[in-house]
């Protein structure tokens, strides 16, 4: 299913871990129209980009795979406000944070998170901008990006 121009609903909800543990991750239709607009928001940040392909790695996850994955269950991934990608054609997962954190693009949260970038476009649009760090498996988060 196709939900903008360069995303479709396969890219935001396929998982390895899903298939191992034979978790169905296929999202209601309220996720799915969540989903809609966060493509759209990223067809705007593929813009930002240069028009540069934007690579996903975590989308849609239902709670069951949260849970198996080790996130919180208020994780804006359950709800289909998030998305975890990088865009290596135009730089690193920190330039890429830096440059949509001073756009106008509207999110909730972005989030350096070393390897990929976190976005978030939950309706609440704190334009919260953060660095997260590892520790033994539990994420840190500080304010900017660092």
């Amino acid at each position: 299913m196709k939900l903008s121009e360069h995303f479709n609903l396969n890219e935001f909800t396929i998982s390895q871990t899903a298939t191992r543990k034979g978790i169905d991750n296929t999202p209601p239709e309220p996720v799915i129209e969540r989903l809609r607009m966060l493509a759209a928001t990223l067809e705007r940040v593929r813009g930002l980009l240069g028009n540069s392909p934007i690579r996903i790695s975590s989308g849609y996850r239902c709670k069951e795979l949260n849970r198996a994955i080790g996130s919180s269950d208020n994780s804006a991934h359950v709800l289909g406000y998030a998305v975890d990608f990088t865009c290596p054609i135009f730089g690193t997962p920190k330039e890429v944070a830096n440059e949509i954190a001073k756009s106008d693009i509207k999110f909730d949260q972005i989030i350096y998170e070393g390897t990929w970038v976190h976005l978030s476009v939950d309706p609440r649009n704190r334009r919260e901008v953060l660095t997260a760090t590892f520790k033994n498996g539990k994420a840190y988060y500080s304010k900017g990006i660092a």
